[in-house]
């Protein structure tokens, strides 16, 4: 097994192929995973949500980790890029708009996009309206590996 880092146009090319990441942010010192499908592009990902404890804790806390990784077709050969960025919302109001519309044409080539994001476990109440989120996470640094057999 040789491990070996990756370029940065590595990275980037791992990063526009894939879909699903794993975003780590944190909140009064309480760390919280979750995955995520995003869209990247520019050194952002573009994501969609509705409210809940990720959009909560980034919110409070817009510092964030991304891992992303592949599997290769032997089983122990692998890709990983990780990504620290920093949180931005994209509210849906004037001075925003330029930057909502582009996360949506994004996300918006995959035909199954806004399901991860807008489908929850157990139905919120209907007394509230509760609005979807479109944010970014600009990528402030970036590294990656890849292990390849021998």
């Amino acid at each position: 097994m040789h491990v070996r880092s990756l370029s940065t146009l590595e990275c980037t090319k791992l990063l526009s192929a894939s879909r699903l990441a794993h975003l780590a942010c944190a909140k009064d010192g309480k760390p919280y995973v979750v995955p995520l499908y995003f869209a990247y592009a520019d050194i952002h990902l573009y994501a969609f949500s509705m409210p809940g404890k990720k959009i909560d804790f980034m919110r409070a806390n817009p510092h964030v980790s991304l891992v992303v990784e592949e599997r290769g077709g032997h089983g122990r050969e692998w890709q990983s890029v990780v990504v620290d960025g920093r949180f931005e919302e994209l509210p849906d109001r004037i001075g925003h708009k330029t930057e909502r519309d582009h996360a949506w044409s994004l996300l918006s080539r995959h035909f199954d996009w806004w399901e991860p994001g807008a489908l929850k476990p157990v139905a919120p109440p209907q007394s509230g309206h509760s609005e979807h989120v479109f944010f970014r996470i600009l990528v402030e640094q970036l590294s990656g590996r890849e292990a390849k057999e021998n």
